[in-house]
């Protein structure tokens, strides 16, 4: 699988974090007893041991927090985007923390937290009318009695609060008692918004919270930013309020203020930032009524009626992928061709190997002629010319093809020269070799050996018959046929191919191709769409032929190209791009790197080796393209990673997430197609969504936001009962909340094509 640009997360959910000792007052007594063996103890009457006694006070936070516990913000603090279906959430570096207080009262479950967090709108708050965030400092008594008439504090007491305790500073917020009727959760509501997160491996997501290894506390809260605006988050205290946390409150008060130990703002705009899940559907939107619509062709209307046999012809032209383009004849006249580039939606036909042959000076073996309808197929000559065209508008490449030939023509000529003197020719023609005997004894023993081959008496032998010189010089395929001189040219290719094998493989993967060669015609490609394709190996041979043509002038020069070759096709990839993508898209410029998956050898890509990606660039800040080098089975397109958030899915629905167990999917695994509430097979499904189903109710006039999450027809209920359960614990619940990022998956047809 490839790489993920939003890499996995490895994360547990857990349910609760229970401390060993919650907060009060505690004694500790130790005593001693002195027994005898028999078990009779002497110790008592007046002899007994006196027993101590030491009381301490487990004193957690209560009103204030400090920066330091506070890890992460989702939504983060003064961000605008669109964030209708998310559900606020805190994490605390503390993970005990949201249990180390208990609420009283008959309603408090086990493992409830005590803290909260609250979601208000703009207009709600009279201190914060504009919702920035925004508390009022006071002392910790006037938090618990308020002295402004209609203001109820928290109902709090005991020894812990003494007097230096009272006099001590906090955030506040006084909250209208409609407003926090509406949006507190209750108690056995608590239950399920609160839940510990345990990392094993630190993982950094673009754009989102670093989920960094160790323990936290996760606080959500139960209210959507349904209506745009500006909203204020405050992590509260509940403690002192478990009467006012419930169905039926105590009524009687104007206002409930509230000890507020973290707050924050953001900004709910969903015009003014892009839709990516929205974007993202919409591009593959047009194969909703048929598939073949997202094959890179320019698709027009279905004819009226039985086409004649000219516009039949001409659709079946545009099916395969071709566009008209003007051409002039070589008798001047002007009429229009056919032009298909690199990319096909449909398998390519084979091209005999001679029509793409090395060692052409022009284009025109390229040619494919109509004689039926007197029309020239121009798609390889074009390519041809382009890969001639790139390579002398490179002058790099160019210099280094020239003197290659250059250097294998002087070694040819060489060869010649020295093939009719049959003494030299039996020596290699690197410079000096003929004095490698001499060289080697200068060398031995510092020059010793030199010295006494020159101080030994000189042989009385005869000369050897010197053999006669032949009378012509070999032809320069009487060289390419001897064995030895092939290996010469092999040495001198070798040698002076420099950087030609690296710039062939990025042309071989169509880098530097003007646009218009790959899409020839703009309506293939309209704005806000998705394209795929199949790649022609025979034009990209026939541009890479056009390439190495550069330079040929004499039959030498053909004679001696394929030892170039050669040596460029040793040192280079031969791999050909197979298949790809084409995405014109604002999407793009908004998130240049979102995720791309490509699967073979089966739906599920579980066989077989998967495609590789060999090139994903921004051909323009709009416009993606991706290459494979195979045909995928399956692509899948992902929604940038924000790390982890919590909230609806496409569609105002909870993708469902697999809980485990014995025949199960792992746990954790999205349960493909299955949501909550479920939804019907049609596209435009109007069926039950949470919205419609699981909020609060309001007064007549306003939006519902509040998640219902118990009762008879509560959320948890509902959604527990999806995995035939009559509960589910806070992990489990946060585990379906987890806000998916959308995933957009192509296969492709039965028969092969797009």
């Amino acid at each position: 699988m490839p790489e993920d640009n939003s890499p996995e997360l490895h994360v547990t959910f857990n349910d609760h974090f229970t401390p060993h000792a919650t907060a009060g007052i505690y004694t500790v007594r130790a005593r001693q007893e002195l027994y005898k063996e028999n078990g009779e103890r002497i110790d008592t009457g007046e002899e007994a041991l006196p027993e101590s006694a030491q009381r301490f006070e487990i004193r957690p936070v209560r009103f204030v927090l400090k920066s330091a516990s506070v890890h992460a913000l989702y939504p983060p603090a003064g961000s605008a985007g669109r964030y209708g279906t998310v559900l606020s959430h805190i994490t605390l570096s503390r993970a005990v923390l949201p249990w180390e207080r208990e609420l009283t009262g008959t309603r408090a479950r086990e493992h409830a937290p005590w803290l909260a967090l609250l979601v208000f709108a703009e207009g709600e708050l009279p201190g914060d009318e504009s919702a920035m965030g925004q508390s009022a400092r006071r002392t910790v008594a006037d938090l618990i009695d308020p002295a402004e008439a209609g203001v109820i504090g928290p109902n709090l007491g005991g020894p812990s609060l003494t007097p230096e305790v009272l006099s001590s500073k906090c955030e506040t917020i006084d909250v209208p008692a409609g407003v926090f009727r509406a949006v507190v959760p209750y108690q056995d509501e608590l239950y399920y918004l609160a839940h510990v997160r345990d990392v094993n491996v630190p993982t950094r997501r673009q754009g989102g919270e670093d989920i960094v290894e160790g323990r936290y506390a996760v606080i959500t809260a139960n209210r959507f930013a349904r209506v745009p605006g500006r909203y204020a988050v405050h992590l509260v205290s509940l403690e002192g309020y478990e009467p006012h946390a419930a169905p039926n409150p105590p009524t009687g008060h104007d206002a409930v203020r509230l000890c507020a130990l973290w707050s924050w703002s953001f900004h709910h705009a969903p015009d003014s930032v892009l839709d990516i899940p929205g974007l993202i559907t919409n591009l593959v939107a047009p194969s909703r009524t048929d598939r073949e619509n997202l094959a890179l062709r320019v698709n027009v209307p279905a004819p009226e009626g039985e086409p004649e046999a000219a516009e039949a012809y001409a659709r079946e032209r545009l099916r395969l992928g071709y566009a008209p383009v003007p051409f002039r004849t070589l008798s001047g006249e002007a009429t229009y061709a056919w032009y298909r580039g690199p990319f096909t939606p449909v398998t390519a036909p084979q091209v005999p190997d001679p029509g793409l042959a090395p060692g052409h000076t022009t284009a025109d073996h390229a040619l494919i002629y109509e004689e039926e309808h007197g029309l020239f197929d121009v798609s390889y000559a074009a390519a041809w010319t382009l890969g001639r065209t790139l390579a002398l508008a490179d002058p790099d490449y160019a210099a280094q093809l020239a003197r290659a030939r250059r250097e294998i023509a002087n070694r040819a000529a060489v060869l010649r020269k020295v093939a009719a003197d049959p003494t030299r020719a039996g020596r290699s023609l690197e410079t000096g070799r003929s004095l490698r005997a001499l060289r080697e004894l200068a060398e031995a023993a510092g020059g010793q050996a030199l010295a006494e081959a020159l101080a030994a008496p000189q042989a009385e032998e005869p000369l050897p018959p010197r053999p006669r010189r032949r009378s012509g010089r070999l032809t320069t395929q009487a060289i390419l046929a001897d064995e030895r001189s092939v290996s010469a040219l092999r040495e001198a290719a070798e040698e002076h191919v420099g950087s030609m094998p690296e710039w062939l493989e990025g042309l071989s993967r169509l880098a530097g191709v003007p646009f218009a060669y790959l899409v020839p015609d703009a309506r293939m490609l309209p704005p806000e769409s998705l394209r795929m394709f199949r790649i022609d190996p025979a034009w990209v041979r026939a541009m890479l032929a056009g390439a190495a043509d550069v330079g040929l002038h004499t039959s030498q020069d053909l004679a001696l190209d394929a030892q170039i070759r050669s040596a460029v096709g040793r040192r280079r990839n031969a791999a050909l791009p197979a298949a790809g993508l084409l995405i014109y898209s604002t999407l793009v410029r908004a998130w240049p790197d979102f995720p791309i998956f490509a699967f073979a050898g089966g739906t599920d890509g579980a066989e077989g080796a998967q495609p590789a990606e060999l090139r994903r660039e921004r051909l323009a800040d709009d416009v993606l393209l991706c290459l494979f080098d195979a045909v995928p089975d399956r692509l899948e397109i992902r929604e940038p990673g924000q790390g982890i958030h919590f909230g609806l899915d496409q569609g105002d629905v909870i993708g469902l997430r697999s809980l485990g167990g014995t025949g199960r999917p792992p746990l954790g695994t999205p349960l493909e197609g299955e949501t909550f509430p479920e939804r019907g097979d049609g596209a435009d499904d109007d069926g039950d969504t949470v919205f419609t189903r699981y909020l609060r109710p309001r007064p007549a006039g306003q939006i519902p936001d509040v998640l219902r999450l118990r009762g008879t027809d509560g959320f948890v209920p509902g959604l527990a009962a999806a995995f035939d359960r009559p509960d589910l614990a806070p992990g489990e619940f946060a585990l379906q909340l987890v806000n998916a990022p959308l995933v957009q998956e192509l296969r492709p047809l039965s028969d092969g094509s797009l």
